[in-house]
């Protein structure tokens, strides 16, 4: 999940949950979660047969070079840049439909190897004798190569975080133009401070995380052994076949599904049973209502029983009892929906007068304040219970920071210091490289960000400088656990700005646009470091250049930051409701992360508190549960049975998504995946993530589809196309 918001490897059964999930209000929160001591117990060499290799392995180095490997004489190709940045295109585009609809995204690193290795392993066979130069096709295909498309997925496929949470918040708090495609150029220069400046400084954190410390990187780690696995002879090329055929297979009919329901939505879709029920004579519980959807289906197959059950249970407690308890004692209020029948909705978000904030909020905007509080306060509890990381990041900063100046004096003189990097020095990034890359950066940052957002520079200093720290507890904690904290500790720069704009007694609205830009770029840069961090890991497990992922991930962010901005003013455009919610609140994009970094900016910079005292008092009392949860797991509860600890990251996203439903679909993913795993190991192995990852991509890829067909004019409307059977009201629900 981002905020707590684990991949199967092919042939490697300890691998298990090695894929990222996460969720923009959990902490990056990859919810597939790989345990560091399961990749420790991992052979790399398990299966390819070279066990006379591992005698002398060393965890943590690179792998012993296969002697069946072929020769790689070009890492860095034409061919493996355009179907690493297609690859995580695609992945980009699920995930701001997926981060529009819950805040989850998943990450792009093994659904890039293995794709990628699907589609050129066969085309560089087909074209051995290719007359191209080496640059644009290379020669055979081999795991350094898979690494560069891996790498420029992952890139390709990152920044989407921006445009689910405090971009569109901007625009709900009228903060930019009221149409996104007038605000491109703006946009555009938010999109590149972050990519580059994360890409820029992410070169000195391998120095230190990867090589020095030895972190693991659980999901990058299960990246590299799938990579090794799939070019190892020719049962890694079996194994790659059958889970690249599922992984298309299950993508293409999610994808072909989802545009279907978006004509018939109430027939195979949104099935309301409540109103199906209410018209054969029922007088109760006529919202019931249960959602076909495959991409929530993957998502919980990769999240896992804890995740998806704690969510499950906090969306249940949340719209199944406080919720109509609220309605039931005056505490919110409803919105009649039909003047002919009894459809009420609880979502409302604006209110006539600032009174009714208070007074007489809907349920949805009651339950806010518990969800996001509950959510910061579990995750910095979280990240201070886990005090030997946050403290070894922090030395980490001193230690890392020394040695960036002292590679900068010593102008990549490596002989005047100890060097431990197994990298030869002419496949090493060139100092000169990434520190000319940080100077333009933060040139670009200082330039267009002041101009766009009408920050000072020294605010948008303060926000790089947040950003670089961030960074220091996003790897280190994502390399010891594969959790990504950025989004959650990205709430602190909201904080920190709203000190700043209370010091200089901003007024109101530009004190939102410095809090929501401060923080975007805080955690945009820190997010995209991080990520990039963890391709590094894969590549030096693997033995590839760390100058052909620095020109990948180069690549792959400039790819990023133009795909992002067109997916987000193509979904606001088909769908303005997750920009500007009607009266009702109801929109087919729940958008909940948007909502969450309004409602901080709003707190932070408000002469007053526009919270219910009755939501005020709950948020307190479920956050200090929340905290006391974690201090008892952590002091009293072995590790092992940790998974039976209930996730108030995932309970307050139940509080925050208003439809119950994506959490059911969760909640049977994970029943299901339990159940395979333990049935059928072997064909768990094999299918499981690409099953999953087919059905996340697959649905993604609809809705991107739905919104273009909305935009040209063609979508379904249940008059002239497709029908509202099925739907409350006969209003067509699709």
């Amino acid at each position: 999940m981002e905020d707590t918001n684990n991949l199967q490897s092919p042939t490697m059964p300890n691998l298990a949950r090695a894929g990222s999930s996460r969720y923009d209000e959990f902490p990056s929160e990859k919810v597939m979660q790989l345990d560091s001591k399961d990749v420790k117990s991992v052979d790399p060499l398990e299966s390819t047969n070279h066990e006379d290799e591992m005698e002398f392995y060393v965890k943590g180095d690179p792998f012993p070079v296969d002697p069946d490997a072929p020769v790689e004489d070009h890492q860095l190709t034409l061919r493996a840049l355009v179907i690493g940045s297609a690859l995580g295109a695609v992945v980009g585009s699920s995930n701001i439909y997926l981060g529009l609809k819950t805040g989850f995204t998943f990450g792009p690193q093994l659904f890039g190897a293995i794709f990628g290795f699907a589609i050129l392993k066969p085309l560089s066979q087909a074209f051995v004798n290719s007359p191209l130069p080496g640059w644009l096709w290379g020669g055979p295909f081999g795991p350094k190569e898979n690494v560069c498309v891996q790498t420029a997925a992952t890139s390709a496929g990152g920044l989407g975080i921006l445009f689910v949470s405090g971009v569109p918040a901007m625009y709900r708090l009228n903060l930019l133009s009221f149409d996104p495609g007038q605000d491109i150029g703006k946009l555009f220069a938010l999109t590149i401070a972050c990519a580059y400046f994360g890409v820029a400084f992410v070169i000195p954190l391998r120095k230190y995380f990867i090589i020095h410390q030895r972190l693991v990187f659980p999901t990058p780690t299960a990246t590299a052994y799938t990579i090794r696995s799939l070019h190892s002879g020719k049962t890694g090329a079996v194994a790659a076949r059958k889970k690249s055929l599922m992984l298309l297979g299950s993508l293409l009919i999610a994808l072909a599904y989802k545009v279907a329901t978006g004509y018939a939505p109430g027939l195979i879709f949104d099935w309301h049973i409540g109103w199906t029920l209410y018209r054969l004579g029922w007088q109760s519980i006529i919202a019931l209502e249960n959602y076909v959807t495959p991409a929530f289906f993957g998502a919980g197959m990769l999240s896992g029983l804890n995740a998806s059950w704690s969510y499950l249970a906090g969306s249940v407690l949340a719209w199944g009892i406080i919720a109509p308890s609220l309605i039931a004692t005056g505490k919110a209020v409803a919105i009649s929906v039909s003047d002919e029948f009894p459809l009420l909705s609880m979502q409302a978000m604006k209110f006539k007068t600032p009174d009714d904030y208070i007074h007489a909020p809907s349920p949805r905007y009651w339950l806010l304040w518990p969800g996001v509080l509950i959510m910061l306060v579990y995750s910095f509890v979280e990240l201070g219970m886990s005090s030997g990381s946050l403290i070894r990041s922090m030395k980490g900063l001193r230690g890392g920071v020394r040695g960036m100046i002292d590679r900068i004096r010593n102008r990549g003189n490596v002989q005047a210091e100890e060097d431990s990097d197994p990298s030869p020095l002419e496949d090493r990034v060139p100092v000169w490289a990434w520190v000319g890359m940080l100077g333009v950066s933060v040139l670009l940052s200082l330039t267009l960000i002041p101009t766009q957002f009408h920050m000072n520079a020294g605010e948008v200093i303060l926000a790089l400088i947040l950003s670089f720290l961030f960074s220091f507890i996003g790897v280190q904690s994502s390399g010891d656990t594969d959790i990504n904290p950025i989004s959650t500790v990205a709430k602190a720069s909201q904080l920190i700005f709203g000190g700043v704009s209370k010091g200089q007694h901003l007024a109101e609205i530009p004190a939102q646009r410095i809090n929501l830009i401060g923080g975007l770029v805080a955690g945009g840069a820190a997010a995209q470091s991080t990520d990039m961090c963890g391709d590094l890991k894969t590549g030096h497990l693997i033995g590839a250049k760390p100058k052909v992922q620095f020109v990948a991930q180069i690549v792959g962010s400039t790819v990023a930051s133009f795909l992002t901005v067109g997916l987000f003013v193509l979904f606001t455009s088909a769908s303005p409701c997750i920009l500007y919610p009607p009266p009702d609140g109801q929109c087919t994009y729940g958008a909940p992360s948007v909502s969450a970094w309004a409602a901080v900016a709003t707190a932070v910079t408000s002469p007053k508190l526009p919270i219910p005292p009755s939501s005020g008092y709950t948020a307190i009392g479920l956050s200090v549960a929340a905290a006391l949860t974690v201090v008892v797991k952590h002091l009293w509860i072995p590790k092992k049975y940790w998974h039976w600890v209930l996730n108030w990251n995932a309970v307050g996203l139940g509080f925050v998504v208003p439809q119950v439903y994506y959490a059911i679909a969760m909640g049977g993913g994970s029943v299901f995946y339990y159940v395979w795993e333990k049935r059928n190991p072997v064909q768990f192995d094999m299918y499981g993530y690409p099953l999953a990852a087919g059905l996340l991509a697959g649905e993604g890829l609809g809705g991107v589809v739905q919104a273009l067909l909305q935009v040209a004019g063609v979508a379904g409307n249940g008059i002239t196309r497709g029908t509202s059977i099925g739907c409350p009201g006969f209003e067509f629900c699709g």
